[in-house]
């Protein structure tokens, strides 16, 4: 499942067998929130996590909150 705003893409949703995801998020999100990632599986734009250990509600906040900014800021 994913999500636009302003008609590009913002972040996307998904599971498998063993882990839920969270997409889109850049390099530079990841580089930026690589403190509060460390007890996750990142690589490049994708934040893997147990079922069980989802991700803190603040963080998602505020990378999506960062991801529109971006977006808006790109024109």
């Amino acid at each position: 499942m994913g999500f636009k705003h302003n008609g590009k893409p913002l972040v996307g949703l998904g599971y498998a067998k063993g882990h839920c995801a969270l997409y889109g998020s850049t390099r530079h999100f990841v580089k930026a929130y690589a403190a509060e990632l460390k007890a996750y599986d990142v690589s490049k734009g994708t934040i893997r996590f147990p079922a069980d250990k989802p991700l803190p509600d603040r963080l998602v906040t505020k990378m999506v909150k960062a991801r529109v900014a971006q977006i808006e800021n790109a024109g």
